[in-house]
Protein backbone atom coordinates (compact mmCIF):
# COMPACT_ATOMS: atom_id res chain seq x y z
CA UNK A 1 0.00 0.00 0.00
CA UNK A 2 1.07 3.30 -0.47
CA UNK A 3 2.58 6.22 1.94
CA UNK A 4 3.50 9.57 1.93
CA UNK A 5 5.73 11.36 4.52
CA UNK A 6 5.19 15.22 4.45
CA UNK A 7 7.33 17.84 5.64
CA UNK A 8 6.33 21.00 6.93
CA UNK A 9 8.57 22.87 4.38
CA UNK A 10 6.63 21.02 1.78
CA UNK A 11 9.02 18.36 0.91
CA UNK A 12 7.16 14.74 0.07
CA UNK A 13 8.53 11.37 -0.10
CA UNK A 14 6.70 8.69 -1.41
CA UNK A 15 6.84 4.99 -0.23
CA UNK A 16 4.85 1.74 0.48
CA UNK A 17 3.24 1.24 3.46
CA UNK A 18 3.72 -0.88 6.63
CA UNK A 19 2.17 -1.29 10.23
CA UNK A 20 -0.81 -0.02 11.03
CA UNK A 21 -2.94 2.16 7.92
CA UNK A 22 -2.95 5.09 9.89
CA UNK A 23 -2.49 8.49 9.64
CA UNK A 24 -0.56 10.48 11.84
CA UNK A 25 1.25 14.12 12.70
CA UNK A 26 4.79 14.22 14.56
CA UNK A 27 8.04 15.86 15.02
CA UNK A 28 10.58 14.32 12.30
CA UNK A 29 13.93 13.13 13.63
CA UNK A 30 16.84 10.90 13.01
CA UNK A 31 18.98 8.76 14.63
CA UNK A 32 22.21 7.06 13.50
CA UNK A 33 22.50 3.81 15.51
CA UNK A 34 22.96 0.68 13.74
CA UNK A 35 20.76 -1.74 16.16
CA UNK A 36 18.20 -0.79 18.56
CA UNK A 37 15.08 -0.68 16.79
CA UNK A 38 13.22 -2.18 19.18
CA UNK A 39 14.62 -0.47 21.73
CA UNK A 40 13.96 2.96 20.24
CA UNK A 41 10.89 2.16 19.44
CA UNK A 42 9.50 1.85 22.94
CA UNK A 43 11.82 4.88 24.34
CA UNK A 44 9.25 7.18 25.93
CA UNK A 45 11.33 10.01 24.89
CA UNK A 46 10.53 9.19 21.65
CA UNK A 47 6.55 10.13 22.22
CA UNK A 48 4.75 12.32 19.85
CA UNK A 49 8.33 11.73 16.80
CA UNK A 50 8.19 10.40 13.43
CA UNK A 51 11.31 8.33 13.86
CA UNK A 52 14.03 7.68 10.79
CA UNK A 53 16.70 5.47 11.57
CA UNK A 54 19.75 6.30 8.81
CA UNK A 55 21.00 2.55 9.06
CA UNK A 56 19.37 1.12 5.66
CA UNK A 57 17.78 -2.35 6.48
CA UNK A 58 15.82 -2.68 9.65
CA UNK A 59 13.69 -5.27 10.87
CA UNK A 60 16.07 -8.03 9.96
CA UNK A 61 16.03 -9.49 13.57
CA UNK A 62 12.19 -8.89 14.41
CA UNK A 63 10.85 -8.04 18.03
CA UNK A 64 11.04 -10.17 21.09
CA UNK A 65 9.42 -9.90 24.47
CA UNK A 66 12.09 -8.74 26.51
CA UNK A 67 13.97 -5.68 24.74
CA UNK A 68 11.39 -3.09 24.98
CA UNK A 69 11.92 0.04 27.21
CA UNK A 70 8.40 0.58 28.17
CA UNK A 71 4.61 -0.55 28.07
CA UNK A 72 3.86 0.24 24.39
CA UNK A 73 5.75 1.66 21.27
CA UNK A 74 6.31 5.41 22.03
CA UNK A 75 6.85 7.20 18.26
CA UNK A 76 4.20 8.46 16.41
CA UNK A 77 5.51 6.65 13.02
CA UNK A 78 8.57 5.11 11.54
CA UNK A 79 10.19 5.59 8.80
CA UNK A 80 12.99 3.50 7.41
CA UNK A 81 14.96 2.74 4.17
CA UNK A 82 14.34 -1.08 3.80
CA UNK A 83 12.12 -3.50 5.90
CA UNK A 84 13.26 -6.51 5.94
CA UNK A 85 10.77 -9.05 4.84
CA UNK A 86 12.21 -12.31 6.90
CA UNK A 87 13.64 -11.64 10.45
CA UNK A 88 15.96 -13.89 12.12
CA UNK A 89 17.03 -14.26 15.61
CA UNK A 90 16.24 -17.09 18.28
CA UNK A 91 14.82 -14.50 20.63
CA UNK A 92 12.24 -13.04 18.33
CA UNK A 93 8.37 -13.69 18.35
CA UNK A 94 7.02 -11.20 15.90
CA UNK A 95 8.10 -9.10 12.94
CA UNK A 96 8.48 -5.31 13.16
CA UNK A 97 5.46 -5.19 10.80
CA UNK A 98 3.21 -6.97 13.18
CA UNK A 99 4.60 -5.32 16.04
CA UNK A 100 3.59 -2.31 14.80
CA UNK A 101 0.24 -3.11 13.30
CA UNK A 102 -0.84 -4.63 16.80
CA UNK A 103 0.09 -1.24 18.22
CA UNK A 104 -1.64 1.37 15.61
CA UNK A 105 1.47 2.33 14.86
CA UNK A 106 2.45 3.55 11.09
CA UNK A 107 5.38 3.22 9.42
CA UNK A 108 6.58 4.05 5.31
CA UNK A 109 9.60 2.11 3.93
CA UNK A 110 11.63 2.93 0.69
CA UNK A 111 11.94 6.77 1.43
CA UNK A 112 15.81 7.56 1.07
CA UNK A 113 16.52 8.13 4.86
CA UNK A 114 19.89 9.52 4.05
CA UNK A 115 18.08 12.24 1.59
CA UNK A 116 15.68 13.14 4.77
CA UNK A 117 18.52 12.93 7.16
CA UNK A 118 20.58 15.52 5.36
CA UNK A 119 17.32 17.82 5.18
CA UNK A 120 17.18 17.96 8.77
CA UNK A 121 20.07 18.28 9.46
CA UNK A 122 20.53 21.22 7.27
CA UNK A 123 16.95 22.71 8.02
CA UNK A 124 16.49 21.31 11.58
CA UNK A 125 13.83 19.23 12.92
CA UNK A 126 10.35 20.21 11.90
CA UNK A 127 6.85 18.37 12.24
CA UNK A 128 5.74 16.22 9.47
CA UNK A 129 2.89 14.21 8.62
CA UNK A 130 2.51 10.29 7.31
CA UNK A 131 -0.58 9.07 5.51
CA UNK A 132 -1.36 5.68 3.92
CA UNK A 133 -3.21 4.62 1.05
CA UNK A 134 -4.87 7.88 -0.99
CA UNK A 135 -3.95 10.35 0.91
CA UNK A 136 -3.22 13.78 -0.69
CA UNK A 137 0.22 15.39 0.46
CA UNK A 138 -1.21 18.97 0.19
CA UNK A 139 -4.15 17.62 3.00
CA UNK A 140 -1.36 16.20 4.83
CA UNK A 141 0.74 19.33 5.26
CA UNK A 142 -2.16 21.69 6.15
CA UNK A 143 -2.79 19.37 8.99
CA UNK A 144 0.68 20.94 9.92
CA UNK A 145 -0.44 24.71 10.08
CA UNK A 146 -2.22 23.51 13.24
CA UNK A 147 -0.25 24.60 16.19
CA UNK A 148 -2.57 22.55 18.12
CA UNK A 149 -0.71 19.77 16.65
CA UNK A 150 2.75 21.72 17.47
CA UNK A 151 5.51 19.16 19.57
CA UNK A 152 6.65 21.93 21.47
CA UNK A 153 3.16 22.75 22.59
CA UNK A 154 2.14 19.40 23.99
CA UNK A 155 3.18 18.30 27.78
CA UNK A 156 4.35 15.14 26.40
CA UNK A 157 5.57 14.09 29.92
CA UNK A 158 2.32 14.03 31.49
CA UNK A 159 1.36 11.65 28.21
CA UNK A 160 4.44 8.61 29.12
CA UNK A 161 4.32 8.92 32.65
CA UNK A 162 3.25 6.43 35.49
CA UNK A 163 -0.90 6.73 36.12
CA UNK A 164 0.49 5.69 40.00
CA UNK A 165 3.32 4.85 41.80
CA UNK A 166 4.85 1.36 41.29
CA UNK A 167 8.09 -0.76 42.56
CA UNK A 168 10.73 -2.44 40.49
CA UNK A 169 13.70 -4.31 42.12
CA UNK A 170 14.85 -6.50 45.05
CA UNK A 171 12.20 -6.99 47.96
CA UNK A 172 12.23 -4.62 51.37
CA UNK A 173 14.25 -7.09 52.85
CA UNK A 174 17.27 -7.93 50.07
CA UNK A 175 17.00 -4.53 48.72
CA UNK A 176 20.77 -2.30 49.49
CA UNK A 177 19.26 0.92 49.07
CA UNK A 178 15.55 2.46 48.46
CA UNK A 179 15.19 4.98 45.71
CA UNK A 180 12.10 7.68 44.86
CA UNK A 181 12.03 7.79 40.77
CA UNK A 182 10.55 10.73 39.35
CA UNK A 183 8.89 9.08 36.17
CA UNK A 184 9.08 11.18 32.94
CA UNK A 185 9.37 8.97 30.77
CA UNK A 186 11.46 6.17 32.72
CA UNK A 187 12.99 3.48 30.34
CA UNK A 188 13.57 -0.01 31.74
CA UNK A 189 16.81 -0.82 31.37
CA UNK A 190 17.52 2.14 33.95
CA UNK A 191 15.33 0.03 36.42
CA UNK A 192 17.07 -2.91 35.62
CA UNK A 193 20.41 -1.52 35.84
CA UNK A 194 19.33 0.13 39.25
CA UNK A 195 17.87 -3.46 40.53
CA UNK A 196 21.28 -5.34 39.42
CA UNK A 197 22.85 -2.96 41.98
CA UNK A 198 20.66 -3.98 44.92
CA UNK A 199 18.36 -0.68 44.32
CA UNK A 200 14.67 -0.88 45.12
CA UNK A 201 13.40 1.41 43.12
CA UNK A 202 9.40 3.20 43.51
CA UNK A 203 8.33 5.06 40.75
CA UNK A 204 6.38 8.24 41.05
CA UNK A 205 4.54 10.37 38.78
CA UNK A 206 6.23 13.34 37.10
CA UNK A 207 3.42 15.22 39.00
CA UNK A 208 4.53 14.11 42.32
CA UNK A 209 5.31 16.67 44.87
CA UNK A 210 8.69 16.24 46.84
CA UNK A 211 6.94 15.51 49.98
CA UNK A 212 5.83 12.65 48.52
CA UNK A 213 9.05 11.14 46.91
CA UNK A 214 10.52 11.85 50.33
CA UNK A 215 7.60 10.69 52.28
CA UNK A 216 9.38 6.82 52.80
CA UNK A 217 12.83 8.84 53.74
CA UNK A 218 14.29 7.06 50.64
CA UNK A 219 18.33 6.56 50.37
CA UNK A 220 18.70 8.88 47.20
CA UNK A 221 16.17 9.93 44.31
CA UNK A 222 16.50 9.36 40.57
CA UNK A 223 15.20 12.00 37.93
CA UNK A 224 14.44 10.38 34.92
CA UNK A 225 14.73 10.71 31.08
CA UNK A 226 11.48 11.77 29.08
CA UNK A 227 10.22 13.47 25.98
CA UNK A 228 9.72 17.66 25.31
CA UNK A 229 10.23 20.64 26.12
CA UNK A 230 11.70 21.17 29.87
CA UNK A 231 9.74 24.87 29.38
CA UNK A 232 6.60 23.26 30.22
CA UNK A 233 7.64 20.99 32.95
CA UNK A 234 7.47 23.93 35.70
CA UNK A 235 5.73 21.41 37.86
CA UNK A 236 8.92 19.16 37.76
CA UNK A 237 11.07 21.82 38.00
CA UNK A 238 9.58 22.58 41.48
CA UNK A 239 9.49 19.02 42.55
CA UNK A 240 13.29 18.86 41.41
CA UNK A 241 14.04 21.51 43.25
CA UNK A 242 12.84 20.88 46.62
CA UNK A 243 14.42 17.04 46.46
CA UNK A 244 17.62 18.43 45.12
CA UNK A 245 17.66 20.33 48.78
CA UNK A 246 16.39 17.26 50.47
CA UNK A 247 20.51 16.53 51.53
CA UNK A 248 19.77 12.79 50.02
CA UNK A 249 21.32 11.61 47.10
CA UNK A 250 20.45 12.54 43.36
CA UNK A 251 20.85 11.93 39.79
CA UNK A 252 19.51 12.74 36.82
CA UNK A 253 19.78 11.59 33.52
CA UNK A 254 19.17 13.46 30.19
CA UNK A 255 15.67 15.23 30.77
CA UNK A 256 16.97 14.59 34.51
CA UNK A 257 19.82 16.71 33.89
CA UNK A 258 18.26 19.37 31.85
CA UNK A 259 15.26 19.66 35.41
CA UNK A 260 17.97 20.09 37.49
CA UNK A 261 19.52 22.84 35.91
CA UNK A 262 16.33 24.38 35.75
CA UNK A 263 15.64 23.96 38.99
CA UNK A 264 19.27 25.58 39.65
CA UNK A 265 18.49 28.77 37.81
CA UNK A 266 19.34 27.90 34.51
CA UNK A 267 17.43 27.66 30.79
CA UNK A 268 17.36 25.26 27.95
CA UNK A 269 16.86 25.14 24.20
CA UNK A 270 16.27 23.46 21.18
CA UNK A 271 19.11 22.17 19.51
CA UNK A 272 19.19 22.48 15.48
CA UNK A 273 18.59 18.64 15.26
CA UNK A 274 19.24 17.11 18.43
CA UNK A 275 21.04 14.30 19.88
CA UNK A 276 19.92 10.73 19.15
CA UNK A 277 22.47 7.90 18.14
CA UNK A 278 24.71 5.31 19.78
CA UNK A 279 28.76 7.55 18.85
CA UNK A 280 28.53 10.78 20.86
CA UNK A 281 31.87 11.65 22.09
CA UNK A 282 31.57 13.32 25.67
CA UNK A 283 34.59 14.78 27.93
CA UNK A 284 34.43 14.48 31.40
CA UNK A 285 36.18 18.08 32.50
CA UNK A 286 37.83 16.84 35.94
CA UNK A 287 39.52 13.96 34.31
CA UNK A 288 39.97 14.72 30.56
CA UNK A 289 38.38 11.06 30.23
CA UNK A 290 36.36 11.04 27.21
CA UNK A 291 34.08 8.36 26.39
CA UNK A 292 31.44 7.45 23.61
CA UNK A 293 27.84 7.51 24.70
CA UNK A 294 24.32 6.85 23.75
CA UNK A 295 21.87 9.95 22.98
CA UNK A 296 18.25 10.80 22.55
CA UNK A 297 17.93 15.00 23.35
CA UNK A 298 16.47 17.65 21.40
CA UNK A 299 17.20 20.06 23.82
CA UNK A 300 20.03 21.55 26.07
CA UNK A 301 20.93 23.61 28.65
CA UNK A 302 22.63 26.79 28.13
CA UNK A 303 25.93 26.72 30.09
CA UNK A 304 26.18 30.58 29.98
CA UNK A 305 22.60 30.97 32.40
CA UNK A 306 23.81 28.06 35.17
CA UNK A 307 24.97 29.91 38.66
CA UNK A 308 28.56 28.70 38.47
CA UNK A 309 28.59 29.39 42.55
CA UNK A 310 27.13 26.76 42.94
CA UNK A 311 26.83 24.43 39.75
CA UNK A 312 29.77 23.24 37.54
CA UNK A 313 29.74 21.82 33.93
CA UNK A 314 31.48 18.62 34.39
CA UNK A 315 30.80 17.47 30.89
CA UNK A 316 30.67 18.71 27.68
CA UNK A 317 30.12 17.46 23.66
CA UNK A 318 32.79 17.11 21.45
CA UNK A 319 31.04 17.54 18.51
CA UNK A 320 29.18 21.11 19.63
CA UNK A 321 30.39 22.09 23.15
CA UNK A 322 27.12 21.54 24.71
CA UNK A 323 26.33 20.34 28.22
CA UNK A 324 26.56 17.05 29.01
CA UNK A 325 26.68 16.98 32.22
CA UNK A 326 26.42 18.69 36.25
CA UNK A 327 27.52 18.81 39.57
CA UNK A 328 26.52 20.93 42.51
CA UNK A 329 29.45 22.64 44.52
CA UNK A 330 28.20 21.27 48.04
CA UNK A 331 25.23 19.05 47.81
CA UNK A 332 25.03 15.56 46.65
CA UNK A 333 23.40 15.89 43.34
CA UNK A 334 24.77 15.26 39.73
CA UNK A 335 23.48 14.46 36.13
CA UNK A 336 24.60 13.55 33.04
CA UNK A 337 22.63 14.26 29.48
CA UNK A 338 23.36 11.23 27.63
CA UNK A 339 22.31 6.97 28.43
CA UNK A 340 24.35 5.04 30.29
CA UNK A 341 21.41 2.35 30.26
CA UNK A 342 21.48 2.09 26.44
CA UNK A 343 21.19 -1.72 25.16
CA UNK A 344 22.15 -2.15 22.71
CA UNK A 345 25.01 0.75 23.12
CA UNK A 346 27.94 2.02 24.06
CA UNK A 347 29.01 0.96 27.88
CA UNK A 348 31.34 3.30 28.63
CA UNK A 349 29.75 5.21 31.12
CA UNK A 350 27.56 2.21 33.16
CA UNK A 351 29.96 3.46 36.18
CA UNK A 352 27.97 6.81 36.71
CA UNK A 353 24.88 4.23 38.04
CA UNK A 354 28.07 3.31 40.94
CA UNK A 355 28.79 6.57 41.55
CA UNK A 356 24.94 7.07 42.56
CA UNK A 357 25.60 3.73 44.91
CA UNK A 358 28.54 5.25 46.86
CA UNK A 359 27.03 8.19 47.32
CA UNK A 360 24.09 6.38 49.06
CA UNK A 361 26.77 4.61 50.85
CA UNK A 362 28.33 7.61 52.32
CA UNK A 363 25.17 8.95 53.88
CA UNK A 364 24.05 5.98 55.88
Amino acid sequence: MRAILALADGTVYEGEAFGATTTTVGEVVFNTGMTGYQEALTDPSYAGQLLCLTYPLIGNYGINADDVESKQIQVAGFVVRRLADVYSNWRANESLDGFLRRQGIPGISGVDTRALTRRLRHEGVMMGALGIGDVIADDLIARLNDRANAYDQIDWVRRVTTSKPYSWGPDEGSARFRVSVLDCGIKYNILRELAALGVRATVFPATATADQMLADDPDGLFLSPGPGDPALLGYAVDTVQAVAHSGKPVMGICLGNQLLGCAFGGKTFKLPFGHRGANHPVKDLPTGRVVITSQNHGYALDANSLPSDSVSVTQINLNDGTVEGLQHRELPVFSIQYHPEASPGPRDSTFYFERFIDLMEARR
